[in-house]
């Protein structure tokens, strides 16, 4: 008796890439076009919202510094804080343009995705334009309102430093 192993459905893998592709496109056009409450509301309510330190990748927010490290609630007052005229970093609202490709969908459990993509996030403000590069890592499950939403979403930079621009205003 031979044992035969079953081999995951190649046309419902490429259906949930193509859905998973389809809310990250829209989840940046959301950004993109500054509806951050909107956008707030791809996050569960133990959703995080991550940015490590440019030089500890692979950290751990429990024991390492992240540029942004905030549960749903510092989450929210960040967005609020942004819609507002006093936020002057972001005052008028700085242009970008998101690029997310490569992206990668494999099961965590049975309710949970593990979500890996390529990011380009151009910031132009002032005749500059700033680049973020880097990959995303999220943690995804099923929602009825927005097909998925966020229990974890992790922004990893690709730069060493954060230069020229020194800091991080827009959600990533």
């Amino acid at each position: 008796m031979v044992d035969v192993v079953a081999r995951p459905n190649i046309a419902e893998s490429m259906a949930l890439s193509h859905e998973v592709e389809k809310f990250l496109y829209r989840e940046a056009e959301m950004l993109d076009s500054w509806r951050l409450p909107e956008w707030l509301e791809l996050f569960g309510p133990t959703g995080l919202y991550l940015i490590p330190s440019t030089d500890k990748l692979d950290g751990d927010p429990a024991r390492d510094l992240f540029l942004v490290q905030d549960d749903r609630f510092l989450l929210e007052q960040r967005i609020n804080s942004l819609m507002r005229r006093s936020a002057h970093a972001e005052y008028p609202h700085s242009r970008t343009r998101r690029l997310v490709s490569n992206v990668r969908v494999a099961v965590q459990t049975e309710a949970t995705l593990q979500v890996s993509a390529n990011f380009a996030v151009f910031r132009m403000r002032g005749g500059t334009v700033d680049a973020y590069i880097g990959h995303y890592d999220h943690i995804l499950e099923r929602d009825e309102d927005h097909g998925f939403r966020f229990l974890t979403r992790r922004s990893v930079l690709d730069l060493d430093a954060l230069r020229p621009h020194g800091k991080v205003s827009i959600i990533l």
